[in-house]
């Protein structure tokens, strides 16, 4: 068990993100409709919620670090996991839009106590030789939650209806909760074993790289943080209308729903094939090659013909899976990992907001003459301005120190 529970710890993890991003982001849109039909909301006015989401887990991110400082993963990702219960359980019960925005500020929360953060921390606490590929390992929760549970959701929607399949799902937190109660230590020094590479020879250096302050003053941050934010803009606007669009386009619920999954499926291929290709080529030319696969798949989408919807599909979400990749691996081969955390926590707060307006700001312009027609043609134009962004991405002081170096 000493040598092979850090790879349990992985998989926890995994199985973390993907029920904690399945249930908070990626698996509600499937309700959608059931909640349009029954409440008489706007398409605005129900994604504000995403909207609100996003911005709790971006403004109260910074202090949710503290926390989970103080407190360590384990406590963190127990209340994150009661949080998530009690949530869909008031969310089996809303009756009103206030009730339903007090809900996702809410779920805003339990992305930063049993999210993304606090994943990775994990992870990282149990591994060193190999991190790299157990954080790997992690991070295909997030595309795995947006690939299962729409198809729990609609399965369920269908069978119960949408206050059940609310009710139902509180099930996996509670399921979660007990997993990490007895499975989940924060670090080898609590389980009393060493970690992972224990048997390595040499001891790990101290990160290197640029200082917080410095890395921002830099060209390349914005310029990071601009792909990011005009990125997850489309990319969260996409993914959280695109089983209403299905439907108005005549295609069966199930269907709809296996667009979100096949969505999900290539961001995950695209994670690991652009990743991969950046281990052999220059990142940058890795990272303009997904943006344009993104930029076509987008620009099939805005032309809003059915007969090219499946292609529109699978390259949006092949591009974004790259893009999620090479803008992590971009930060860290430019900056360096002394300031890591804090480099990628600022370009997380800021890219939260506009995943946040992305979702709202679709069904706002939805509205405005019942057509995704001008949403999706904003999405391409926002690909196209990340596209220079990334030519702005250049070396730093850090770089050019590491190939002297080197």
């Amino acid at each position: 068990m000493n040598k092979h529970y850090p790879w349990l710890i992985a998989f926890i993890a995994c199985i973390a993100l993907l029920v904690s991003n399945g249930m908070s982001i990626s698996g509600l849109s499937v309700f959608d409709e059931s909640l349009l039909n029954e409440f008489g909301w706007s398409r605005g006015s129900l994604k504000f919620r995403d909207m609100i989401t996003f911005a709790t887990s971006a403004l109260l991110a910074p202090f949710g670090g503290i926390i989970l400082d103080k407190i360590g993963v384990k406590r963190s990702l127990l209340f994150g996991w009661s949080l998530l219960a009690i949530a869909y359980t008031l969310y089996s019960q809303i009756e009103s839009l206030q009730g339903l925005y007090v809900v996702h500020a809410m779920l805003g929360l339990v992305l930063i106590f049993c999210g993304l953060n606090p994943a990775v921390i994990l992870v990282s606490n149990w591994f060193t030789k190999k991190r790299g590929a157990a954080i790997g390992i992690a991070l295909v929760g997030t595309s795995l939650g947006g690939v299962l549970f729409p198809q729990y959701g609609l399965y369920m929607n269908e069978l119960y209806g949408w206050r059940s399949a609310m009710q139902w799902a509180a099930l996996f937190p509670i399921a979660m909760l007990v997993i990490v109660l007895f499975f989940v230590q924060d670090n080898p020094s609590k389980r009393k074993q060493n970690t992972q590479s224990s048997d390595e020879a040499e001891p790990a250096l101290p990160p290197t790289g640029m200082d917080y302050l410095d890395a921002i003053r830099t060209r390349t941050f914005w310029a990071l943080t601009l792909v990011a934010m005009t990125t997850f803009y489309t990319v969260l606007g996409v993914q959280a209308h695109l089983f209403l669009y299905m439907r108005d386009l005549g295609f069966e619920a199930s269907t709809a729903a296996n667009g979100i999954s096949l969505f999900f499926t290539c961001a995950l291929i695209g994670k690991f094939v652009f990743g991969f290709l950046a281990d052999h080529i220059h990142f940058k030319k890795v990272f303009i090659g997904n943006i344009l696969v993104m930029l076509s798949g987008s620009l099939l989408l805005a032309l809003m013909n059915k007969s090219i919807l499946w292609e529109a599909i699978i390259l949006f979400g092949l591009g974004w899976g790259g893009v999620y990749t090479t803008i992590q691996l971009s930060a860290v081969n430019c900056f360096g990992l002394k300031s890591a955390g804090k480099i990628l926590g600022t370009i997380t707060v800021l890219d939260c907001l506009g995943g946040g307006l992305g979702i709202w700001l679709t069904g706002v312009f939805y509205g405005m003459n019942s057509s995704y027609d001008l949403a999706f043609w904003v999405f391409f134009g926002l690909i196209l301005i990340a596209i220079p962004c990334i030519t702005q991405v250049k070396e730093t002081a850090y770089t050019k120190l590491s190939k002297t170096a080197a």
